[in-house]
């Protein structure tokens, strides 16, 4: 077996809820060792307890972490993290903008003690400049920033979010990748970073389709539902069946032809209402009730199957019973069903990245809050008993 891309990294993740937990939760599960930091009172979601709708999220983006307790705030948490940035290569945070700063702990001071040191953040706009760098953000006030609830949802209706946390999760995964960017130009300059992402910064290009049309139409369309923003591609749209619905789309003529002959319709090929893209577009209400009519006669498992015979793009629209249990991530690994001392059993998600020959770790429990703090500051920061002894009294750690 081969070592962890990442292995002989060290990280103090400074992660709170969604975002910066992510970030760390890759990291880890690439091989760096990755440093818990909490407050005394514990992260955010932690401090919800152990019976909540964070428990899940908790217990999934903290697997494979070591877990310890510091006190920003007071002068011998600031100092003691001053004594283990010598020995980490990476810190990173989420926290509101400045507030590192605040307590004289920002990648200034720390990059001065070790110049090797990456130092990222994510925040809702960046901190280096802007007009918005010291607002606050979350995922959607960022899904309404950034234009993607303007574009969501049915014609005359609100403006939705999804209520996927996709904002928090493309950040995390943009510090990811500026993190590991930033580590691999270290080893040519042996010079360390400061990594600024914006949360705005990541979401913007994922409107890339919506934005074409503007620019073509040179206004905003109304939003199209289920369809494509543009209204340029036909089917494209969640189609009834028998016990559920199902996605499909045709982006090529190809795509088309192959439909037809899933729905045992043929001849629709030669008919000039959809004879074309362009065309299928501007008769965009008959196709979809072809379309329909043929869905709603089959058992969505069964519309799935017929199209992955004929070459079409489809796939059953799945609650989260079938994708806590979808046998493909299943067997990938991606997904593993652990038991949880609060939860029972749950399906808990793997790393995205993987490379052939090299599994990433097992998935641990999350540590308890402080678990690791004795052990690491003895190994970082050369501390004995006493004096970790006296940082508790001072209420630093």
């Amino acid at each position: 077996m081969h070592s962890q891309p990442l292995e002989g990294v060290t990280v103090l993740d400074f992660g709170q809820v969604y975002n910066g937990p992510y970030c760390g939760f890759l990291l880890a599960q690439a091989g760096a060792r990755v440093i818990k930091v909490e407050s005394r009172a514990g992260e955010t979601l932690r401090a919800r307890g152990n019976s909540s709708p964070a428990t899940y999220p908790f217990a999934s983006l903290n697997a494979n972490k070591e877990c310890i307790t510091l006190n920003i705030k007071s002068p011998g948490g600031q100092s003691l993290l001053k004594t283990l940035v010598k020995s980490v290569d990476v810190v990173f945070e989420n926290f509101a903008p400045g507030t590192m700063d605040r307590y004289g702990i920002g990648a200034q001071v720390l990059r001065a003690i070790n110049p090797k040191l990456i130092y990222a953040s994510s925040t809702g706009y960046g901190v280096a400049n802007g007009p918005y760098r010291e607002y606050l953000g979350m995922d959607i006030t960022l899904q309404a920033m950034t234009g993607v609830m303007s574009v969501t949802g049915e014609d005359g209706g609100p403006p939705l979010k999804t209520a996927a946390a996709f904002a928090d999760f493309i950040a995390g995964t943009h510090l990811y990748a500026a993190i590991v960017s930033a580590l691999l130009g270290r080893t040519r300059s042996d010079e360390g970073a400061t990594v600024d992402i914006s949360m705005q910064d990541a979401v913007f290009p994922t409107l890339a389709t919506a934005l074409g049309s503007y620019y073509i139409a040179g206004e905003q369309r109304p939003r199209a539902g289920n369809r494509h923003p543009a209204g340029t591609l036909s089917p494209y749209n969640v189609y009834q069946t028998e016990d559920g619905h199902v996605a499909i789309i045709c982006i090529r003529e190809g795509h088309w032809r192959n439909l037809c002959d899933a729905m045992g319709e043929p001849e629709l090929v030669e008919d000039p209402r959809f004879a074309t893209m362009q065309a299928r577009a501007e008769n965009i209400d008959a196709v979809d009730e072809r379309v329909n009519a043929w869905t709603c006669q089959h058992l969505k498992a069964d519309i799935f199957a017929i199209a992955q015979q004929h070459g079409v793009i489809c796939a059953p629209v799945q609650n989260l019973e079938d994708v806590t249990n979808d046998p493909h991530m299943t067997e990938r690994g991606s997904l593993q069903k652990r038991q949880h001392e609060q939860l029972g059993e749950i399906a808990q998600f793997q790393t995205p990245l993987r490379y052939r020959d090299i599994d990433p770790p097992e998935l641990n429990d999350v540590r308890s809050l402080g678990a690791d703090t004795d052990s690491v500051l003895q190994e970082l920061a050369g501390l004995s008993d006493a004096e970790i002894e006296s940082l508790r009294d001072q209420e630093a750690v």
